[in-house]
């Protein structure tokens, strides 16, 4: 459904808590991961980076959630499609590009981790690994070490719906649910793990009904309106952040391109099915919904695709000529002294 068709905007955009600056932000902040995603998705194609997971379609749900958090003192431990919360975080695109062409001066992993495996210690972002599901119970110890300290922080751990699959998921949710941990589950399903649709991976499609079993709130809400995603994970945040434990947050997105560099969707989706999905492409619903609030318009919103399409362009110059990691720094922090 277009952003302005049978809703009124104005109410939409009050309910969710956002003003008009803060909506033009999450916008920018949509189209800035939206063209990091194809510019290094066309940087695997030329064989100058070597692996890219393109978040297209999923930038609504990811800029708007992190964008609940207090980005200064909260901890989010992503996974490897959270681009856009990644940015919202305070990752520069600089700094994203630094990682994808594996640079020494990449604050992700100096260069060691693989394009798109973020963890920025400045930040609060704990570093993540390919092995799906093991950050949710990093996020309730992560959590858990928080509110024994005292912090008043709260963890937003990001994952698939493919993810909800694992032990992993039982695990980390358990823990978090007994001990009460302020920390916000925050699903992202598209409808494919890989290769694997969610018909084929639970007889209950909707991840959200678990947490009950678990002893706290679930909710879905519509991964492609960011104002709606931005008012649930506020309202689960405060929840966390005030001692009445964790909430699994469960957003309906939709993924516009393969699964990553190394995946051929065309293999098991059909090209009819990919071209009806990008009808749902949250970008231009978002757009459509600052137009008719009087936030945007043609000329502005050209003045800042061409100004986040110079951004990303001028990261990539930057990134592709600063030095590699020196080959003797290679088992750095892989052993002790």
């Amino acid at each position: 459904m277009p952003a302005n068709d049978g809703i009124d905007v104005d109410d939409h955009l009050g309910e969710s808590g956002l003003d008009g600056d803060n909506a033009q932000r999450i916008y920018r902040y949509m189209l800035l991961a939206r063209a990091i995603s194809e510019k290094s998705w066309l940087l695997t194609r030329q064989g100058r980076v070597l692996f890219s997971m393109p978040c297209d379609g999923q930038e609504a749900a990811d800029v708007a959630s992190a964008y609940a958090l207090d980005t200064g003192k909260d901890f989010i431990v992503p996974y490897a499609r959270s681009l856009g919360a990644m940015l919202v975080k305070g990752m520069t695109a600089q700094e994203v590009m630094l990682n994808m062409f594996g640079k020494a001066a990449d604050p992700n992993s100096g260069g060691r981790q693989m394009p798109m495996h973020w963890g920025h210690k400045k930040l609060g972002i704990i570093s993540m690994g390919s092995s799906v599901g093991t950050t949710i119970p990093r996020a309730s110890g992560v959590a858990l070490a928080s509110k024994l300290k005292g912090q008043g922080a709260v963890t937003m751990v990001y994952f698939g719906e493919g993810s909800a699959s694992e032990g992993d998921f039982h695990e980390g949710l358990a823990f978090a649910g007994v001990h009460r941990l302020p920390v916000v589950f925050f699903c992202n399903n598209n409808g494919w793990a890989t290769s694997v649709p969610v018909s084929l991976q639970s007889a209950e499609p909707q991840v959200s009904r678990r947490a009950e079993g678990y002893g706290f709130p679930g909710l879905t809400v519509d991964g492609l309106d960011p104002l709606t995603v931005y008012q649930a994970v506020k309202t689960a945040v405060d929840r966390a952040r005030s001692g009445d434990g964790p909430t699994l947050v469960e957003a309906t997105t939709i993924r516009m391109m393969p699964h990553s560099s190394s995946d051929n969707h065309l293999r098991y989706r059909s090209q009819d099915e990919l071209d009806a999905e990008k009808e749902s492409d949250p970008l231009p619903r978002f757009q459509n919904l600052l137009v008719s609030a009087g936030l945007l318009d043609g000329e502005s919103d050209q003045v800042l695709r061409d100004a986040v399409d110079q951004e990303v362009e001028s990261a990539i110059e930057y990134a592709d000529a600063a030095p590699p990691p020196d080959p003797e720094t290679a088992l750095t922090g892989v052993y002790a002294p």
